[in-house]
């Protein structure tokens, strides 16, 4: 499992980045974390790697969800029309993020980063998470953990 330190927002957002890439063309990243540990930001830094401004991706805490799409020429790698899906948890049960079908969301094409992973009340199979802790010094601790298996394809 890998474990990252990043010092600043800047640092963060550049991990979200080089992440971006492995999330492509359909990947879902799971993000555990505390207020204020930096999840947002990391979500951020997927959506500069996709190509799509930064500061478009707010947390969605009272909207749940919020859809980017990738405008031409964004970067290598990254095709027009891929979807960026934002999701936060925050103020769901779990029970609620079932009935909102959240699950076709995480399950659907494109990019996907959840916000509060820790109230999905379902596997996503494959997904990158990551747990975020913010440490006394500023620091903040990033850590893999581990991956669901993909589903066997007949």
């Amino acid at each position: 499992m890998r474990t990252w330190r990043t010092a600043s927002v800047a640092e963060t957002r550049a991990l979200g980045a080089e992440l971006a890439r492995e999330l492509l063309p359909s990947g879902c990243l799971l993000l555990y974390g505390g207020l204020g540990t930096g999840k947002t930001v990391l979500a951020q830094g997927v959506a500069a790697g996709l190509g799509i401004d930064p500061r478009e991706v707010q947390s969605p805490t009272y909207s749940l969800l919020r859809e980017h799409v990738v405008s031409a020429g964004a970067g290598a790698g990254v095709g027009a029309g891929t979807r960026l899906a934002h999701l936060d948890l925050y103020r769901l049960a779990p029970a609620e993020a079932v009935a909102c079908g959240f699950e076709e969301v995480l399950l659907g094409p494109g990019v996907k980063v959840v916000e509060w992973a820790e109230r999905l009340p379902f596997a996503v199979p494959g997904a990158l998470s990551l747990a975020l802790l913010e440490s006394g010094d500023g620091l903040r601790q990033i850590a893999e953990l581990e991956r669901q298996p993909e589903p066997a394809r007949n």
